[in-house]
């Protein structure tokens, strides 16, 4: 704890003021806040890289939930196209490795489909993400709204569950015709 302190002091300088409320907050037991964060997870072992930036970062008292706000995320996985996705709230779980994210969802999947919604749920140990609410799947040949999704990540499917409607796009229609 002496060596958190010690760094933190040192890095602190004139916004001594600020190390004294992180202090109070970390031994309080409160948790910590964290503002404009970048974090970057790119440990040559794991098969996965990420990037997560976000406006603020909070951590639970017990250092097992971690909730984060106006995000923007993105992971490489090795052999897979990546993706990118911002929202405006995440909580992490790390007990049961649940990812919640939250408002005005916009992902990218290897620069040729976009997905919209309101709410995701990404459970990490079943390599499933789920949703009730409406989303919209948009790529260069069609696109595709309904309500509700189910995806298997390991076998990479994705099931649009209800109120399903596929438009297709003028470029599409023009070249199932060639």
């Amino acid at each position: 704890m002496l060596l958190l302190v010690a760094f933190y002091f040192a890095k602190a300088g004139k916004d001594f003021v600020k190390a004294t409320a992180f202090l109070k907050d970390v031994i309080s037991g409160k948790g910590v806040e964290l503002k404009d964060i970048h974090y970057r997870q790119d440990d040559p072992d794991e098969k996965i890289k990420w990037v997560l930036d976000a406006k603020e970062v909070r951590f639970s008292e017990d250092r097992k939930t971690i909730y984060f706000f106006d995000f923007y995320l993105k992971v490489e996985a090795e052999g897979r196209p990546g993706f990118s996705l911002s929202g405006k709230k995440g909580v992490y779980f790390k007990d049961n490795g649940k990812i919640e994210l939250r408002g005005d969802l916009d992902g990218l999947y290897g620069n040729e489909y976009r997905f919209l919604t309101e709410y995701v749920l990404i459970a990490e140990k079943e390599g499933t993400v789920t949703t009730e609410k409406p989303v919209e799947i948009i790529g260069r040949l069609f696109t595709v709204k309904g309500t509700g999704l189910f995806a298997d990540l390991s076998e990479k499917r994705i099931k649009i569950l209800s109120n399903v409607v596929t438009t297709l796009n003028q470029e599409a229609e023009a070249s199932a015709f060639q």
